[in-house]
């Protein structure tokens, strides 16, 4: 980082008006955006502020995101000043712990258990100040899934598909499009995994919810148990599954004449519907925003894809092909 360069200038100024005593300011990281975070030292005492340029974020959703979570009770940080016309947002610095660098074999289902013991309350925000939630529908579905074809096959390995393998991705995205239709619609965060659960004194927070909508019912828990960045044992994610099933249920969130296996089903297909999309966006963030820090976690993301695949007859020769025509060339380009 240049710290010379202008927008930290002003959040330097910016940060003095809010304080009235010499303060210290370093950089923690940026995220997968334009977005930039800062710890702030004010004696002993620390902040994090974020630096989110209004003219390529639109950090409205945001702050209103957290106070609707924060109404519902669900532990976010604390907002405790923001200048939106600069797009600079303070707030509770929560430490660094994220649940990721926590998680081992033997920890990993008691930790999933509290995450997934938020996702009712989670569920039930389905609007803000700013007004209902986005609706997550058969068009942001497959805006989504485009990304895949554009940004890995096309951007990033320069793949030309042949008529049936675009006819072959055609019907499996028509398949997970379904999926998502079927499924309870509740609210959702939509980036709920190991990286965006903070960890301060042994509670969790949650972060990074300013992409909520309505949507699948199974979206945040696949995305928790079936991590981008950490795989588990099947047994240890199923088990977190059908704890998951029996908890919607107890929750009304789920209609008991559901089955095990139709909720199951669900799940795998949104998994495999968020693996692609995941894939795509960790080649996006390589080619267009200059982000090489996500290209190694791909062969992660397709090896889940192929798996799941081979346990649905429907998906076999999806399966197939992602293992002999694509995983291959993640030992040369990932």
């Amino acid at each position: 980082m240049n710290l010379s360069d202008s927008r930290f200038l002003q959040l330097q100024q910016w940060l003095a008006c809010q304080f009235a005593v010499p303060i210290t300011v370093s950089l923690i990281s940026g995220d997968a955006s334009f977005r930039r975070y800062f710890r702030v030292m004010v004696g002993t005492q620390s902040y994090i502020v974020a630096d989110s340029p209004p003219e390529k974020l639109d950090n409205q959703p945001f702050l209103a995101l957290a106070d609707a979570y924060l109404q519902a009770q669900i532990p976010v940080p604390e907002i405790i000043a923001v200048d939106v016309t600069q797009g600079f947002i303070l707030q509770q610095d929560l430490g660094d712990q994220q649940l990721l660098s926590l998680l081992n074999i033997d920890n990993v289902s008691d930790w999933y258990r509290q995450a997934l013991a938020l996702l009712p309350q989670i569920a039930k925000v389905t609007s803000s100040q700013a007004g209902p939630l986005p609706l997550y529908d058969a068009a942001f579905v497959q805006r989504e899934l485009a990304i895949f074809p554009e940004w890995l096959l096309q951007q990033h390995w320069q793949l030309s598909l042949t008529g049936d393998e675009q006819q072959l991705l055609q019907q499996v995205f028509a398949l997970l499009t379904e999926n998502v239709l079927a499924q309870p619609r509740v609210g959702m965060h939509r980036d709920f995994h190991s990286r965006n659960l903070m960890v301060r004194q042994q509670r969790l927070y949650v972060i990074d919810f300013q992409d909520a909508v309505q949507g699948p019912l199974t979206y945040d828990a696949v995305s928790l148990l079936r991590d981008c960045y950490i795989r588990w044992p099947d047994s240890v994610v199923d088990k977190l599954r059908d704890g998951f099933y029996q908890q919607c249920q107890q929750q009304q969130l789920l209609d008991s004449q559901v089955s095990v296996a139709q909720f199951n089903r669900w799940f795998d297909l949104m998994g495999l519907q968020r693996h692609l999309k995941a894939a795509g966006i960790f080649a996006r963030l390589l080619h267009r925003d200059g982000k090489s820090g996500y290209i190694k976690d791909i062969p992660l993301t397709l090896e889940y894809v192929a798996d799941i695949s081979e346990r649905y007859p429907e998906l076999k020769d999806f399966g197939d092909w992602v293992r002999q025509r694509l995983l291959p060339l993640c030992g040369e380009n990932c």
